[in-house]
């Protein structure tokens, strides 16, 4: 071996040693929010704490006031004093990736939780990555199946594609998410669970994950306990991950639930920081955060990460400002109804309400076509739906209406789809083709 092949691990690890501690000491401690003076670190940065009983508590900067640092916690804050010496630990905004992952649950920090052995690392990726130039992407042309009739046949999704999948809470979102991580076509997914309950964290992951599709994902949870600096490092976490799938070539799945979560935990932070409340109580960094998260998905030479994030609708109220501003980014929206949720429907995709803005560059001619007439009855007969109902409409007076109303009960059955069952790319084009043809 060369002595250039001896020394290069041993640079390569000087690179990544700190080459002195920034150290402060606790001044003063409100609530969740520790002030300290010092040590010299940027917003962002993560520290470690010595607490009494040998306790090593972990928290992130989030601002300064009067010459102090002003961080928040990543766990549990018992035993911290006054004088407790603070670290900078700039090397903690990193996490450990390798093949290894796959199957795996973590947590924020990137650990895992699920009693397995040790993760063996391969390499470090940090968590704050800037997302890739606008010409550093490449043109999403590639179908990804969901197994899903009423997504891969109305709403296509490509390699790369930021889907956001809008509802409010029961209307089966957890479900739709766990149908899509068991049944897509991609290489690998990266689930995030931001703000989940901790008792539907075991029942997504046996139930609406199974055992088949937990061997080719990776799963990080901060539940909703966890600090509110846990639960936002949990969703750039996963990014880091998925972007070390990304850059080994694969096709990423990046699976978010959920981006109100996520913006709550923030808001929890800039209020803490001494932010204004803007929108409905949001803080500015709560929509400086959100295209910092999404905008890192996408198709790039190497690989792709194609992002579907869930948008808890609190009041089943579609203007309101997480929705609008996530609506505003992504590349697209599935909106699930409530009204279809209580009629049994699934998935309860309201298909006249969602859109798939890449839809003219991944569906083929006839394809395109046979959405369109789909839709045109879904949209004729929702017109007409109360002159139905309440038997006023006369057969005849609406060629058009009257296809839709025969076509209605075999177009129903094609978007419904029970849990757990999927549906070839085939199957579903040459279905929908068929339905088309029934509609004249």
């Amino acid at each position: 071996m060369t002595v250039d092949g001896i020394l290069s691990p041993c640079l390569a690890a000087l690179d990544d040693l700190e080459p002195m501690l920034h150290v402060g000491e606790v001044v003063e401690m409100a609530g969740l929010l520790i002030e300290s003076a010092g040590p010299a670190a940027a917003i962002g940065d993560f520290c470690e704490i010595s607490a009494s009983g040998g306790r090593r508590v972990r928290s992130q900067v989030i601002g300064f006031r009067d010459g102090r640092v002003l961080s928040m916690p990543l766990e549990e804050t018992g035993g911290i004093e006054l004088g407790n010496r603070v670290v900078a630990r700039t090397d903690a905004a990193r996490v450990a990736v390798g093949p290894a992952l796959a199957g795996r649950v973590l947590d924020g920090f990137g650990h895992p939780i699920d009693h397995g052995p040790r993760i063996e690392a391969h390499a470090a990726y940090s968590l704050y990555s800037a997302a890739p130039g606008p010409l550093d992407r490449e043109h999403i042309t590639r179908p990804l199946e969901t197994g899903l009739r009423a997504v891969d046949s109305l709403l296509p999704v490509g390699q790369g594609q930021r889907i956001g999948i809008f509802g409010g809470s029961g209307v089966g979102k957890s479900t739709l998410l766990g149908s899509m991580a068991r049944h897509h076509s991609a290489d690998i997914a990266v689930i995030a669970l931001v703000g989940e309950r901790n008792r539907e964290v075991r029942a997504f992951l046996e139930h609406e994950m199974g055992a088949e599709g937990m061997r080719r994902a990776v799963v990080v949870v901060a539940t909703s306990d966890r600090p509110a600096p846990l639960r936002v490092r949990a969703c750039f976490t996963s990014l880091a991950i998925a972007e070390y799938f990304r850059d080994q070539g694969a096709n990423v799945l990046l699976v978010m639930d959920s981006v109100t979560r996520l913006a709550m935990a923030q808001r929890e932070i800039g209020l803490a920081a001494g932010e204004p409340p803007a929108q409905k109580g949001y803080t500015p960094s709560v929509f400086a955060l959100l295209p910092r998260v999404f905008e890192r998905a996408g198709n790039f030479p190497r690989g792709s990460i194609t992002g579907f994030f869930t948008v808890l609708v609190e009041g089943d109220d579609f203007s309101e400002p997480i929705c609008d501003a996530a609506r505003a980014i992504l590349d697209g929206h599935i909106v699930l109804s409530r009204q279809l949720a209580a009629a049994n429907h699934y998935p309860a995709i309201d298909i006249l309400q969602s859109v798939s803005r890449l839809e003219s560059q991944l569906a083929s001619p006839a394809q395109g076509a046979h959405a369109r007439a789909v839709r045109q009855a879904l949209a004729v007969y929702r017109q007409a739906e109360d002159l139905i109902q309440l038997g006023a409409y006369v057969s005849g007076s609406n060629p058009q209406l009257d296809a839709a109303i025969r076509a209605r009960p075999q177009i129903l059955e094609f978007l419904q789809q029970a849990p757990g069952v999927e549906s070839s790319r085939a199957e579903t084009l040459g279905r929908l083709a068929q339905i088309a043809a029934a509609l004249g």
